[in-house]
C-alpha cells in the first residue's frame, strides 16, 4: 500500500474515463496510471522494497487517489534527489517515449529524430529523451505557435507546424531543408491523421516510424509497396504491455530515467500542478490538446 504524494496526468486518462481506451475498468473505477508515495504496508513477500521507501507506481488505473495498492513489480524506487513531482512526471510519458527510442526505433547516437504532436506529454519526453541519448536532430511537430516555448525547453533543435496547408507536401519540404536533403531517421507518432502520412515521406532510407496513438483523430493506413520502395518500417507502441510482459524491462528503463534527471541530462516539463480534488480540470485540458507539457496532481 502505497501513501500517495503525486499522481501523473496522460492523455490515456481520458480515454478510460471516456470508455474509448482498449482496457475497460469495470464500473465504478478510479482512474491514473502512475503515482509517487511512500509505502505504507508491505506484504511479507516482498524482499527488494521496504516500509517507508519512496517509490514510483505504475498501474492499469487507480493512481487518482490518497492511498493506492500495486504490486511490488512496478514500483520503482525514487532517488533522493528526485522530487515526487518531477518522479510523477516522468512515469508513463517517459517509459512510453524510451521504449519507443530505443526498443521499438533501435535508436542510435547522431540519428535524426521528428516527434509529432512534441508539445504533449509524451511529445516532451520524446525530445527530452532523444537529446538525452544523443541525437544528432530533433525536430519538434506542434500545431501553430501555441507549444513552441515548451518544445524549445524540452530541446528541440527545430519545430515544424503541422496545421500548415497541403501538410502531406509541405512537411516534407521543411524536413528535407532542416536535414539538408536527407530526411529523418525516425519518426515519433503519437498522433496519426493527417500527419502520419506527411511524415511517412519525411523518412530516410531504412527509417522506422513508430505509432504511439492516435490523439490527432484518425486512424491512419499504409501501403506496403511504399514501405518496400523506400526500405523503410512502421512499428507500433502499446507502452503498458513492457509493464505487464517484462515487468524487470520496465523497472530498468525508470531506474535509466531517474538516473538522466540526477545527472541533470534533463528535467520533466511539470507546467502546472493542481490538487486531486481538481483533475477534472485536468483531464479537460488534456482532452482539448491545452496542456503543454505534464500536469501533475499534488496530495499534501
Amino acid at each position: 500500500m502505497i501513501d500517495v504524494e503525486a499522481v501523473d496526468t496522460n492523455y490515456p486518462d481520458v480515454l478510460v474515463v471516456s470508455g474509448k481506451y482498449q482496457v475497460k475498468p469495470t464500473l465504478p473505477f478510479t482512474p491514473g496510471k502512475g503515482a509517487v508515495g511512500r509505502i505504507a504496508a508491505i506484504g511479507s513477500q516482498v524482499k527488494l522494497l521496504a516500509m517507508g521507501q519512496r517509490v514510483a507506481v505504475q498501474v492499469e488505473y487507480g493512481a487518482y487517489a490518497e492511498k493506492l495498492r500495486a504490486p511490488a513489480s512496478t514500483c520503482y524506487p525514487v532517488p533522493d534527489s528526485v522530487s515526487a513531482v518531477d518522479a510523477a512526471a516522468s512515469l508513463l510519458a517517459h517509459q512510453t517515449a524510451w521504449f519507443a527510442l530505443k526498443d521499438r526505433a533501435r535508436f542510435s547516437p547522431g540519428e535524426r529524430v521528428l516527434v509529432l504532436g512534441g508539445g504533449g506529454g509524451v511529445g516532451v519526453a520524446s525530445i527530452q529523451l532523444a537529446k538525452a541519448l544523443g541525437a544528432g536532430l530533433v525536430i519538434a511537430g506542434t500545431r501553430g505557435a501555441a507549444k513552441l516555448d515548451a518544445v524549445r525547453a524540452a530541446g528541440a533543435d527545430d519545430v515544424v507546424d503541422l496545421s500548415q496547408p497541403n501538410l502531406r507536401d509541405a512537411l516534407r519540404t521543411d524536413v528535407q531543408r532542416l536535414t539538408h536533403g536527407r530526411g529523418v531517421d525516425i519518426v515519433l507518432d503519437p498522433i496519426g491523421g493527417v500527419a502520419f502520412e506527411a511524415a511517412l515521406r519525411c523518412l530516410a532510407w531504412r527509417g522506422r516510424h513508430v505509432v504511439i496513438g492516435f490523439a490527432g483523430g484518425d486512424i491512419p493506413s499504409v501501403r506496403a509497396n511504399y514501405l518496400l520502395v523506400k526500405n523503410i518500417e512502421v512499428s507500433g507502441l502499446q507502452a503498458s504491455d513492457y509493464r505487464d510482459r517484462c515487468p524487470n524491462a520496465a523497472a530498468e528503463a525508470q531506474a535509466e530515467i531517474f538516473g538522466m534527471i540526477e545527472r541533470g541530462l534533463f528535467r520533466p516539463l511539470v507546467t502546472e500542478t493542481l490538487p486531486l480534488a481538481s483533475f477534472a480540470a485536468a483531464l479537460a485540458k488534456l482532452e482539448t490538446g491545452r496542456a503543454s507539457g505534464k500536469i501533475v496532481l499534488s496530495i499534501n
